[in-house]
């Protein structure tokens, strides 16, 4: 199993960095706090200029038909920034569900749509759950039953929930069968429902990583700069152990991560139970940065006066989204206990040829 990354896919995710970075500042976040949507129509359209929206739409259908490894660093990239637009849930969730049957002729009007930018599409994570995004969004991918259904928004009822987030847009959706169209049923169907649970939580593995690293850029930043006794207090060996433990987390969170995206791009058997490792991973690195840097922060750490709350707040929450850390460490202690598991540091990383399942 080889998950390095090429030249041409590390060029890219810097490229895109340099982007996010000049487009997506803390004000600007908490600015769209104040409009109804929370989101900015401009953004997504240069999202979708670069091609991004697009990176998983199949060629035919105008997009880049790319796959999860070409865009997982870019999923890191929009936590690091803690981008507020959908643009993570539109590639790894959406598109892949639509793409399953790309030749239904609705199916190919919405890739094309979210190929251009000109479709948003949200998705439930599962049946009852909340949506994010709902009103932001064209058209809703809901789940009933074995089943995953295509409704107009303007046809179900919304009520916006509070988030521990200011930035997630939470919405309780109340529709009717009858006025949605069914994508997928049956057994296909609770497949479909299995791969989408699987790839939200590689969405909210890697918007964690990202966050951790940008928590841990911002508290370096801030002990640099604050004294006491006439010194940084980051030059303290207590304010340092702090941060190099959540850096040391965030650097072995990575492995995980990308070994889930290549195991959900080549379909293999085992990538539930990689993705319950990545998500378990890079939430532990998420959370231990937020609450390394509310420390090293002082009392200024719980204030909305500095930058810190922003990505702290969808660190708590993405660490919940798809798959509490309970459940996924249930789903990794069934497989580790199963009889025919084989363990060891020779197998972790085994070649993934015979591992394919249809």
């Amino acid at each position: 199993m080889d998950f390095t990354f090429s030249e041409d896919q590390l060029l890219f995710r810097d490229s895109v960095r340099d982007f996010l970075s000049n487009e997506v500042s803390t004000e600007s976040i908490s600015e769209r706090w104040d409009t109804d949507s929370g989101r900015s129509d401009a953004i997504w359209a240069k999202l979708a200029e670069l091609g991004l929206t697009g990176m998983l739409v199949p060629e035919a259908q105008g997009g880049l038909d790319m796959n999860e490894i070409d865009f997982v660093m870019l999923a890191e990239e929009c936590g690091r920034v803690a981008l507020p637009e959908p643009l993570v849930d539109t590639v790894l969730l959406a598109t892949p569900v639509l793409a399953a049957d790309a030749s239904q002729p609705d199916n190919e009007v919405l890739l094309q749509g979210i190929a251009s930018g000109e479709i948003k599409v949200a998705v439930q994570s599962s049946q009852g759950a909340l949506v994010s995004d709902a009103e932001f969004a064209d058209v809703l991918l809901l789940q009933n039953d074995s089943a995953i259904y295509a409704l107009p928004s303007n046809r179900a009822s919304l009520s916006l929930q509070e988030s521990v987030d200011p930035s997630r847009r939470l919405f309780l959706v109340d529709w009717n069968v009858a006025d949605a169209r069914c994508i997928h049923s049956g057994a296909e169907g609770k497949a479909q429902q299995e791969s989408l649970a699987n790839r939200g939580a590689l969405a909210a593995s890697a918007q964690l990583l990202g966050l951790a690293q940008k928590i841990v850029d911002l508290s370096v930043a801030y002990t640099s700069e604050r004294s006491q006794f006439g010194k940084p207090i980051g030059s303290f060996q207590a304010v340092k152990h702090h941060l190099a433990n959540v850096a040391v987390k965030t650097e072995f969170a990575k492995a995980p991560i990308y070994r889930a995206a290549y195991s959900i791009a080549h379909n293999l058997s085992d990538a539930a139970l990689h993705v319950s490792q990545a998500k378990l991973a890079a939430g532990d690195a998420a959370v231990a940065g937020a609450k390394s840097g509310i420390q090293v922060h002082g009392a200024m750490g719980y204030t909305w006066e500095v930058d810190l709350h922003i990505f702290m707040k969808r660190a708590w929450a993405l660490n919940n989204a798809w798959g509490t850390q309970g459940e996924h460490k249930a789903r990794i202690g069934e497989a580790v206990f199963s009889a025919d598991r084989t363990l060891g540091a020779g197998h972790t990383f085994a070649s993934a040829t015979s591992e394919k399942v249809a």
